[in-house]
């Protein structure tokens, strides 16, 4: 077998291609939104919290630098993470997609989980979820399986960048 010298994608288009084709987020900045959510009263399977929104624009979600600390008591408890309706440039709707970056992480035991994506889709870019919308993206978790119990919380961050 012979040795080969390859590009990714992103090198191609900047160094190669004639005329050059700018990545998207080179040069971007990465901004971090914190968050702390405590579920006071309980509630039902499929109870939900709003952790963010994120800022209108090309924004992409670091999901694999995004962390929270889980405290979620409920056993066999599991957090989906996903976003609310919202417009994109257009004005074309998109559709709430409740576990569209995280589908069934298990957070039985207490403790500091990362945010990384195990949607397939999500895992061919790096862990990243790109939104392009008119108003900002609202992220949020469920909890899908089974009720959460009265004063569970999470708290973390989510990093993204936005050029």
């Amino acid at each position: 077998m012979a040795v080969v010298s390859e590009e990714s994608t992103e090198f191609e288009n900047v160094y190669t291609d004639s005329p050059p084709n700018m990545n998207d987020h080179w040069g971007g900045r990465v901004r971090q939104m914190e968050f702390t959510a405590v579920n006071v009263t309980g509630g039902d399977a499929t109870s939900d919290l709003a952790l963010i929104k994120l800022p209108p624009g090309k924004v992409t979600l670091l999901l694999n630098n995004s962390y929270a600390y889980v405290n979620w008591t409920t056993a066999s408890a599991t957090l989906d993470l996903g976003w609310d309706a919202y417009e994109d440039f257009d004005g074309t709707a998109v559709a709430a997609d409740p576990n569209g970056l995280i589908d069934g992480l298990d957070v039985d035991a207490v403790g500091i989980q990362q945010l990384s994506s195990n949607i397939a889709a999500n895992l061919l870019t790096g862990g990243n979820y790109t939104f392009e919308s008119k108003n900002g993206v609202t992220i949020r978790a469920t909890c899908q399986d089974v009720a959460l119990a009265a004063n569970d919380d999470i708290a973390g961050s989510f990093l993204y960048v936005q050029n």
